[in-house]
């Protein structure tokens, strides 16, 4: 089938998302003019999201190696080793714009879509957590994409069968027309059933596993992922993928059991850039080319184009790469669990992809050449002006007030209120090995039939990074390592997804700089590695960019595990609340205080402390094998973190000697710790009592009172409130 051109005044090679000098480049590659489907694969493979053209000058200054990494950065998933031959799979992406687009959907094919990128790896997933940004609920529209995209969680990841075990929300109007929808997942798998997308063997056969071909998410990837958002503007707005969990359950399976009987040699998930992506990695990876009969794809809309069916992002797909012998059983194994499987390729020496559709040659070029040849930009940077003035503006100290004033305020605010709205729409208890569920700083996981045990963190603070971008994603790295460390885990690796504006700002590649520098000074002072992560750029609409925005997810691990990890809600009568890690009453810089009370964004973030920050996660990891409640201390200070120990736990307290300004105050390397009278341990950092629970009141001493059900009341419906 030919191919022609759109008949507009705008270039093909414009409509599809790429520069004149990108295209150039492709006429040098190809030494002639593309043909259609070969425009649309370099379009989507040199799209921001598939070849990070303007972040991977940055991204090789993160850590990435260790003893323990399996698989780093480049493959689906990171994985590393937790012994005795268990391995574990991390990988963490987002689905902004197309939940901006369609919120149910959008943000269910971001599950699904994160789910095929640790069954890809050989592992079965085991859970799913959901760091998500969205403007002020008190506006309807909001209100209709917060519910929409927790609802596509729910609905696709109930379905399918993997428990959603947390994550985090933001709300402020820079979010308001760019969303930010980042889903991570967790999987488990033995050292035997690692996969990798490698292409090897001349003649081995490209198998399309699972749903059929369609016209939905065509552009996604070079166009949603990798253009500012144009709300008038219908080329901007390509249609969502359509999710189907239970294709993806039955798909889960399958390849599960391709794994187990050793029938695949490679295999890919077509996510962003579909068909193209997969056949060009796949061969590209293992040094190989591949011829490709699209008449062999399995549509669901008829006068689809070549390039149709190589953009589209339909989900539920895989493609493995086979040995000849063991087709006919891969086969098999796909009738039995109701999935499609179709032959649509071979594999072939010489390095060209080939592609033909009807008897006709649609593309030929280099496989590499899709990946290896993208464009890489070096962005100019520039230093916001904004800065000096926001430093020298910030609160160093909080303005004399009542605690019965101050602290309810704090948590009616949706993003220190209760999270339960959100988290029961989730199932969480599916495969049984929760241990420390939703509601508490980290989820915690056993590994069943060991002694091992796992917890995961996602941290996000973009008021904070705007402040300061460096110390901001270092705050947010030694952050997220003590709230697996609270769970009786070491900090083990990290993944991270970088949500950012419009990269062609100078301003904004500068923030994006220094946030990679942040991470990567407190993830070589803690010697965690980075085992993979996504950029999304181009959050902007009407010139307004999104805060800068990374979320860090955090991945600990213990062996043995604690044999009564802490929670929140085992506070009791008499117990004794600590305060570990050094003291401060000065850090107001994005602090809740600052935003919700006075209605402020300046001032400069405290730096992190090595030193202080490794000892403090060091002391909560071993206190969490004796004690029975331990709380990391955030957003919202001490009063906040105080009450939620109460609140969970249905029993009052007594605080001491605690300034006001240290009570709202949110410096770094701090975490709370209760235990009965005298069994406080001694501790190489800074260690301090400041009070007792018990009673009906959060009693401040000097500073005031609430009585408890007052803030129950209050914390308990600061989401539910707005949303009704």
């Amino acid at each position: 089938m030919t191919e022609s051109p759109p008949d507009t005044a705008e270039p093909a090679h414009r409509q599809l998302g790429m520069t004149d000098d990108e295209y150039e480049s492709v006429i040098a590659i190809l030494g002639r003019e593309p043909r259609p489907a070969e425009l649309a694969m370099y379009s989507v493979m040199w799209s921001e999201h598939c070849s990070y053209k303007s972040s991977r000058t940055h991204l090789g200054r993160l850590p990435s190696s260790a003893p323990w990494v399996v698989v780093g950065p480049g493959e689906n998933a990171g994985v590393v080793d937790l012994g005795d031959g268990w391995l574990a799979a991390l990988r963490i992406e987002s689905h902004n714009h197309p939940s901006f687009v369609e919120p149910y959907q959008g943000a269910a094919t971001g599950v699904g879509g994160i789910l095929r990128d640790i069954f890809t790896m050989g592992a079965r997933p085991i859970a799913v957590w959901d760091p998500l940004r969205f403007g002020p609920l008190d506006e309807a529209h909001n209100r209709y994409l917060f519910g929409g995209v927790v609802s596509g969680i729910a609905g696709y990841g109930n379905a399918v069968g993997v428990p959603t075990l947390g994550g985090e929300v933001e709300f402020a109007d820079r979010y308001a027309a760019n969303p930010l929808v980042n889903v991570m997942a967790l999987g488990l798998l033995r050292r035997e059933q690692l996969v990798l997308s490698a292409a090897s063997g001349v003649g081995n056969i490209a198998v399309l596993l699972g749903a059929a071909t369609g016209r939905d998410g065509i552009g996604g990837a070079s166009i949603l992922a990798s253009a500012s958002f144009d709300e008038e503007s219908g080329s901007k707005r390509p249609s969502v993928q359509v999710g189907d969990p239970f294709e993806e359950k039955r798909l889960i399976e399958a390849c599960l059991e391709l794994y187990d009987r050793s029938l695949v040699v490679g295999i890919q998930d077509l996510g962003a850039a579909g068909i193209s992506c997969a056949t060009s990695e796949c061969a590209a990876n293992g040094g190989m080319g591949m011829d490709v009969d699209l008449d062999s794809v399995p549509v669901r809309e008829d006068g689809m184009t070549a390039g149709e069916i190589l953009m589209s992002e339909s989900q539920e797909r895989m493609l493995a790469i086979v040995e000849p012998a063991a087709v006919a059983d891969v086969v098999a194994v796909a009738e039995k669990w109701e999935v499609n499987a179709s032959v649509i390729g071979t594999v072939t020496e010489g390095g060209s992809l080939r592609v033909r559709q009807q008897g006709e040659l649609v593309a030929e070029l280099p496989a590499a050449s899709l990946s290896d040849d993208a464009p890489k930009y070096d962005r100019p940077l520039a230093r916001p002006g904004y800065l000096d003035e926001l430093w020298a503006a910030g609160l160093t100290a909080a303005p004399p007030g009542d605690v019965a004033e101050v602290l309810p305020a704090l948590l009616d605010d949706p993003a220190l209120g209760d999270r339960s709205w959100i988290y029961q729409q989730y199932d969480h208890q599916l495969f049984l090995n929760t241990i420390i569920e939703p509601g508490h700083d980290g989820s915690l996981l056993r590994i069943k039939g060991t002694d091992k045990a796992l917890a995961v963190s996602t941290d996000g603070n973009g008021q904070r990074c705007y402040l300061d971008p460096r110390r901001g994603a270092s705050r947010l790295v030694m952050e997220s390592a003590l709230n697996v460390a609270v769970t009786g885990t070491m900090p083990y690796a990290v993944v991270d997804n970088l949500n950012f504006g419009n990269p062609e700002k100078p301003e904004i590649m500068w923030q994006f700089s220094e946030t990679i520098d942040g991470m990567a000074e407190a993830c070589d002072q803690l010697m965690i590695p980075v085992i993979g992560g996504n950029v999304s750029f181009y959050n902007e609409s009407a010139g307004v960019d999104i805060y800068p925005s990374p979320v860090v997810g955090m991945l600990g691990f213990a062996d043995p595990m604690p044999s009564s990890p802490p929670r929140l809600d085992r506070a009791r009568a008499a117990m004794e609340i600590w305060l570990v890690g050094p003291r401060d009453e000065t850090d107001f810089a994005a602090s809740a205080y600052s935003r919700v009370i006075h209605g402020r964004l300046d001032g400069r973030p405290a730096a992190t402390n090595p030193d202080v920050g490794r000892g403090v996660i060091a002391a909560a990891a071993g206190l969490a094998h004796h004690l029975p409640v331990l709380h990391d201390i955030s957003s919202g200070g001490i009063a906040v973190a105080l009450a939620e120990i109460a609140i969970t736990s249905e029993i009052g307290l007594s605080i001491g000697d605690v300034g006001w300004s240290e009570l709202w105050s949110e410096g770094p390397h701090r975490f709370l710790a209760l235990c009965e009278p005298g069994s406080m341990p001694t501790l190489e950092v800074p260690t301090v009592r400041i009070g007792t629970m018990g009673g009906t009141t959060l009693d401040f001493g000097r500073h005031g009172a609430v009585e408890l059900s007052t803030a129950t009341g209050v914390w308990r419906a600061a989401i539910p409130r707005r949303m009704a």
